[in-house]
């Protein structure tokens, strides 16, 4: 797409942009104790008090119809993957048997930017029955529903970035991101960590990056290229060679890691000096190379080699608390790995 109707295009664009970020912008300046009180509401229902036995913890149930309940699946989506328990209930479905789902203990949050989806007030009456707490992401202040609702967050009810002001977009937009800020901020006032996080995505880059220990990807054994301070330069090279790293590490004569060769390192040293054969390891080494421990992270090791003043590095040796030798960890490993990507 050329001239005026490319023009067009990319105005039209930031213009959706822009009208979505003011959304964004306006939740963010009138936000206030609704909020506090609703993440304290679901706080309660799902984290368990320090004692009594036999306390049932409840769950997030989150509803919504058309564009909202897209909406309210993604903030449960949201809430389960920071390790809160929630799920998406269609209102429809609800009123013909699944209200069964909903338990005293839970919290509801419903979605709707009118507050006057027939689908979701024929289930209040229920609710109430129940006894759940109720939570309502609006719009509309003086809806029925949120004269229902045990506390209402308001989205703003400008315009949407539609031209016809009809197709839910803003409105959508400022609902994922209430919806990110209960429970985010659930997460952090719970005080979990990377590492609970983690036990929530175990798979993909994600949990790679947060679960994936260096002993877990390492070359170990025979594997591991490696040879004496004492060997020559010939051993040293066959060994680069045969284990096709790149690099070998070095021992001293207690068995610890005193240094590495590299195949850099050779470059260098036959332009000093042909006879390279001749040397012995130790005389060309690089020594106190980077080293790390089996149960370090794969993120940490790729930062460990990105962060070397000298420049990137491609190894790094595995090593004990004694510095003896566990295994090789070569940069390669820890992309194929998924961790760098």
């Amino acid at each position: 797409m050329t001239g005026d109707k490319g023009r067009f295009a990319i105005e039209r664009a930031r213009a959706v942009f822009r009208r979505e970020a003011e959304a964004i912008r306006e939740l963010e300046e009138s936000v206030g104790p609704a909020f506090a009180r609703a993440v304290e509401r679901i706080r309660r229902a799902i984290v368990r008090p320090e004692d009594p036995a036999g306390t049932r913890l409840g769950k997030i149930v989150v509803t919504g119809v058309g564009k909202s309940g897209l909406v309210a699946r993604k903030i449960a989506a949201t809430f389960n993957s920071t390790g809160a328990t929630a799920f998406f209930l269609h209102p429809v479905e609800a009123v013909h048997g699944d209200l069964g789902v909903i338990e005293r203990e839970d919290v509801v949050i419903m979605v709707s930017r009118s507050g006057a989806n027939e689908e979701l007030k024929r289930l209040v009456p229920s609710l109430r029955l129940l006894g759940v707490g109720l939570i309502l992401i609006t719009a509309k202040r003086d809806s029925e529903l949120a004269g229902a609702a045990d506390e209402v967050l308001l989205i703003g009810d400008g315009p949407e970035a539609c031209s016809l002001n009809l197709a839910p977009t803003a409105s959508a937009v400022a609902s994922i991101a209430m919806g990110d800020a209960l429970a985010l901020t659930l997460f952090d006032l719970r005080g979990l960590k990377s590492e609970d996080f983690a036990r929530f995505h175990p798979s993909g880059a994600l949990g790679k990056r947060l679960l994936l220990r260096v002993r877990d990807i390492m070359h170990a054994g025979d594997a591991m290229p490696l040879v004496r301070e004492d060997a020559n330069m010939k051993d040293a090279l066959l060994e680069i060679v045969e284990k096709r790293f790149g690099a070998t590490g070095v021992v001293d004569a207690a068995g610890a890691v005193s240094g590495i060769v590299t195949d850099g390192d050779l470059k260098r040293i036959l332009l000093k000096k042909p006879d390279i054969f001749s040397l012995a390891v130790g005389e060309v080494m690089t020594r106190n190379p980077k080293t790390i421990g089996p149960d370090a992270l794969v993120a940490d090791a790729l930062r460990i080699m990105h962060a070397n003043p000298q420049g990137i590095i491609s190894c790094l040796l595995v090593v004990d608390a004694s510095s003896k030798p566990l295994g090789f960890l070569h940069m390669y490993d820890c992309l194929r790995s998924g961790v760098g990507s």
